[in-house]
């Protein structure tokens, strides 16, 4: 990296420092998602749920709980929002990673259904909630952190590693339940060894929670802070984001969807495609998923670096448009069984959301100004996951359970990139803009608008 980049910056704030600090709680969070998705296939169905005779409703019953946490995310994102455009990244942050560690350590404690009914899934659903609240401020505020400390030539770059927290933390939790695995047998790993994964988040957590505290807020935040107190006091961020920038609002939202889902199937229904369609073993499935996070972790910062050179539009453009097609190869791969052939499947799903996931957080930031981006990017990219990545497994095992086939479900894909493929054709190109000319050119349309 240039000197020039670090030469000027106080202790902790250079790009490298602040990336450790942001993805300390996207390797959490996500250390979360697959502790969660990866049960739901694999013992939620059955441990907090009645048995039916079709273990897919449980699944189905046990994703949808999964939806919940992301209903949850856009109130987060709103409050979070509201408070890190007002009183800084940092505290919101902290406070975000502290609840999401909480409310995984103590799903690890939630008694079974054959122990207290339907308060089990009762006590899950609540858990879930929390944690989609916290983790709804948890996104925008790790990438402006990173975002806002970065040279605008490598914004992209530098934003993508918050993003490369997303295969860390799943590859941590596929470790984590693949050694407790091979060393459990089938029924011990069912009655408690899935326990111990969410216990040790908690260490996680702490460790993320300290590097944190280490860090401090970019110098353009403070600055628009500053501006912020000798202006007459102002509407909700929220409010003024939707009044002020609605389009870059929508595009945010558009480019999302087919990013979300396919993230979601790749991830999530393939472990429950694979287990009750395919018939792999649940040591299989994991160690497959081992080799697809780690693809994963080393394409998103790379392909954040081709976001920088070639523009963010081009690189996410590739990626809606081959992930129409995915679904229609990606599945009959994984029919055949060989094992080759569905890390095949799962590695071209990843490169797939990496080309649209790595530019995601640079784009989005550049369509705000500092005084409302974080209110602006996590309401976009929270509310995005409603009716996107949290109703994805569930509608997926719906389709599979109603046609018995996979097409349906690649038909869905195939929508979903259509939708954001308009999106960002119809998004303004970007790269290397400044984010203190984005607040001029903010600050002088609030003061003609008022």
């Amino acid at each position: 990296m240039p000197s020039t980049e670090t030469a000027a910056a106080p202790p902790l704030t250079g790009p490298r420092k602040v990336v450790a600090a942001s993805m300390a709680g996207t390797v959490a969070e996500w250390y979360e998602f697959l502790l969660y998705s990866a049960s739901s296939a694999l013992v939620f169905g059955t441990v907090f749920f009645p048995d039916n005779g079709n273990p897919l409703d449980g699944v189905i019953n046990a994703l949808l709980v999964y939806a919940v946490g992301f209903v949850a995310r856009p109130l987060g994102g709103i409050v979070f929002g509201h408070f890190g455009d007002r009183i800084g990244r940092k505290k919101l942050l902290q406070l975000s990673l502290l609840l999401v560690g909480a409310a995984t350590f103590l799903i690890g404690c939630v008694p079974t259904y054959s122990s207290i009914g339907f308060w089990a899934p009762t006590i899950l659903v609540v858990l879930r909630f929390v944690q989609g609240f916290a983790v709804g401020g948890e996104w925008g505020g790790a990438v402006l952190l990173v975002g806002e400390h970065s040279p605008d030539a490598r914004r992209a770059y530098w934003s993508s590693w918050p993003q490369a927290g997303l295969p860390l933390g799943n590859l941590l939790a596929t470790i984590v339940l693949l050694t407790l695995s091979f060393s459990l047998t089938e029924s011990a790993f069912a009655a408690w060894g899935w326990r111990t994964a969410f216990w040790a988040s908690a260490i996680v957590v702490l460790i993320g929670y300290y590097i944190r505290t280490q860090v401090e807020e970019a110098p353009i935040f403070l600055e628009s802070l500053k501006r912020a107190k000798e202006r007459e006091p102002e509407r909700s961020s929220v409010i003024e984001v939707l009044r002020r920038y609605p389009r870059g609002v929508l595009i945010s939202m558009g480019a999302r969807v087919a990013e979300n889902i396919l993230y979601q199937v790749v991830v999530t229904f393939s472990i429950t495609y694979l287990a009750l369609r395919v018939g792999s073993s649940t040591t299989d499935i994991l160690l497959l998923l081992v080799v697809a996070h780690v693809v994963h972790l080393a394409i998103v910062p790379w392909f954040g670096h081709l976001a920088d050179r070639f523009g963010r539009r081009p690189v996410y453009l590739t990626g809606s448009v081959l992930m129409i097609g995915w679904g229609f190869a990606g599945f009959p791969l994984m029919d055949t069984g060989n094992p080759g052939l569905i890390v095949l499947a799962l590695v071209l799903g990843v490169v797939v959301h990496g080309l649209m996931y790595a530019p995601q957080p640079a784009m989005m930031a550049e369509l705000f100004p500092t005084r409302m981006r974080y209110a602006g990017v996590s309401l976009a990219y929270q509310t995005t996951s409603i009716f996107a990545g949290s109703l994805a497994p569930f509608i997926t095992a719906s389709l599979l359970k109603a046609y018995g086939s996979a097409v349906p479900i690649a038909v869905y894909l195939a929508g979903a990139a259509v939708i954001s493929t308009v999106a960002v054709l119809a998004a303004r190109e970007t790269r290397g803009i400044s984010l203190s000319a984005l607040d001029d050119v903010d600050e002088r349309h609030s003061a003609a608008a008022d």
